[in-house]
């Protein structure tokens, strides 16, 4: 009798904290997810051994860098005290609420830990524009073949972003390229990637995506100079970061992103978003 009656004040126990430790990591959850949204618009993950940059100076990208870094400390202190307020509401008190409090704390210590971020100057917010005249034609498709992509996109859709499903810029075939002109003069360390994966794709397939891509710094005076050869893989994550393969012997201005193959779709390729990760030009 006694034992029923303890297995029972157990159940009931569980009970009253199961839904308080729901509430503690679904609020852990809610602050990742916001983070990994927050950070797509300046920030990227890295998927290569790249390491983090300085950002010094007033350049815009690095003012906007600093200003994001701020504003994610101020979110990271907010969601921990909505965090322990909801454990205080329900009674969760003492030892127990800083265990709670403190895997909260390792969760997003440990996403900062592991995620490299690096500011993007390929972004039109901050000044960076397309080389028309140097980057291929846009593809607006054939509206009966494929009603996804009936209207042409420009090549600047690349610099946002927004990379929902149909938001990006497409070009006829599998070989094409874009010239980036950045705000400044940069030492390019990394190169992002995007495109959207099979999960949210309307086709379910992803066969626009580039496969194999080379990317290069374009002088006036010099010419292009290869930066590295890459391959995007479909079945990894929709941002993909690589480092360079050629050390750069100078900065550049523009960067040319030349995509040499996609994933099988003959008549079309989409780049969602690419962007040029580095350290500006010191005067």
């Amino acid at each position: 009798m006694l034992a029923q009656l303890g297995r029972q004040r157990a159940a009931e126990e569980r009970g009253r904290r199961t839904p308080v430790l729901l509430l503690a990591v679904l609020s852990a959850g809610a602050f990742l997810w916001i983070l990994t949204a927050w950070k797509s618009n300046v920030l990227q993950v890295s998927a290569g051994p790249v390491h983090e940059l300085p950002c010094l100076g007033n350049s815009p990208v690095c003012l906007e860098l600093k200003m994001k870094t701020i504003q994610f400390s101020a979110r990271k202190d907010l969601i921990l005290d909505a965090v322990f307020h909801s454990l205080e509401e329900n009674g969760i008190d003492g030892m127990k609420r800083e265990e709670i409090l403190q895997l909260t704390r390792e969760a997003v210590e440990k996403v900062m830990k592991h995620d490299t971020w690096l500011p993007s100057w390929a972004l039109k917010t901050m000044g960076a524009t397309i080389d028309v005249e140097r980057t291929s034609k846009s593809y607006g498709g054939n509206r009966w073949l494929s009603p996804f992509f009936s209207s042409a996109k420009p090549p600047e859709t690349i610099l946002q972003p927004d990379i929902s499903a149909g938001n990006c810029w497409a070009f006829q075939g599998s070989r094409g390229h874009v010239v980036i002109r950045l705000p400044e003069k940069i030492w390019p360390t990394a190169f992002t990637l995007w495109h959207i994966s099979k999960a949210v794709s309307p086709s379910g397939e992803v066969s626009t995506a580039p496969r194999e891509f080379v990317v290069s710094g374009v002088d006036e005076d010099e010419g292009e100079a290869l930066l590295g050869s890459f391959i995007y893989d479909v079945d990894g994550e929709i941002a993909q970061t690589f480092p360079v393969q050629e050390e750069p012997r100078k900065a550049f201005r523009q960067i040319k992103l030349e995509v040499r193959s996609n994933w099988g779709n003959a008549e079309y390729t989409c780049v969602y978003r690419a962007d040029v990760h580095g350290s500006p030009e010191k005067n």
